[in-house]
């Protein structure tokens, strides 16, 4: 049944009015944001199959527009609108959480934590840096660098250039590997050496590098490599 032959009260927007949007389900709120379907497909059937595609990626960050095209009534300027509300719902999110309550993370397991949902999976190298303040609470984390499969590019003045707006006192840097293998290559190790003797000249001192594999990790600090640089 399209919206328009549901009774009034049924309707995901009058709905809204009446309830409040908290009382309407995930497949309603999206309904009210495509607005419309097809000719033979409501957009509640069609909010229902995006549902299930999120479902089946398990990782909002894997949503692309070219996997919302594949649905039947989501054209390029839906799948834009979608995506883009929920970069947005995601940055609105993560500030809020920041403002609210900002994390306090004394071991590598804590940045494992926090961090491991954006890396497991990949197909290519991200990196990621946290900055902290003198509390060791999380100021902010930024994807700064997506590199290949087999490395990634990475500009010290980038990781650097934030630490200074953002008046963080340390950082840690994450990255994964999209193999697996949790051993840092030996580029790796060049990189986190030149990071950490900037890090001393700055100020702002580089305290941990963990590389993220399938559902572990390795810390360069745990096994002590960072204060023998």
């Amino acid at each position: 049944m399209i919206i328009s032959e549901m009774p009034l009260e049924e309707r995901p927007r009058e709905r809204l009015l009446l309830h409040g949007a908290g009382n309407l389900s995930s497949g309603e709120l999206l309904a009210i944001i495509l607005r419309s379907g097809t000719r033979n497909r409501s957009s509640k059937d069609v909010s229902l199959e995006i549902l299930k595609l999120i479902e089946e990626t398990n990782n909002l960050q894997d949503l692309t527009i070219n996997k919302l095209m594949n649905i039947k009534g989501i054209g390029k300027v839906k799948a834009i609108e979608i995506i883009a509300i929920i970069e947005f719902s995601r940055r609105l999110y993560f500030r809020n959480d920041k403002v609210t309550k900002r994390k306090r993370m004394l071991t590598s397991f804590d940045v494992y934590e926090e961090i491991k949902d954006n890396l497991i999976g990949k197909k290519q190298e991200y990196f990621y840096t946290l900055y902290f303040n003198n509390k060791q609470e999380l100021i902010e984390r930024k994807l700064l660098f997506m590199g290949t499969i087999n490395r990634s590019v990475v500009h010290p003045r980038e990781i650097f250039k934030y630490a200074y707006l953002l008046s963080a006192s340390s950082i840690i840097c994450v990255h994964n590997h999209p193999s697996g293998d949790i051993m840092p290559s030996k580029e790796d190790i060049i990189l986190t050496k030149s990071l950490y003797e900037i890090g001393q000249v700055q100020g702002i001192p580089i305290i941990d590098h963990i590389i993220v594999g399938c559902d572990n990790y390795y810390s360069f600090k745990d096994n002590e490599k960072i204060i023998n640089m």
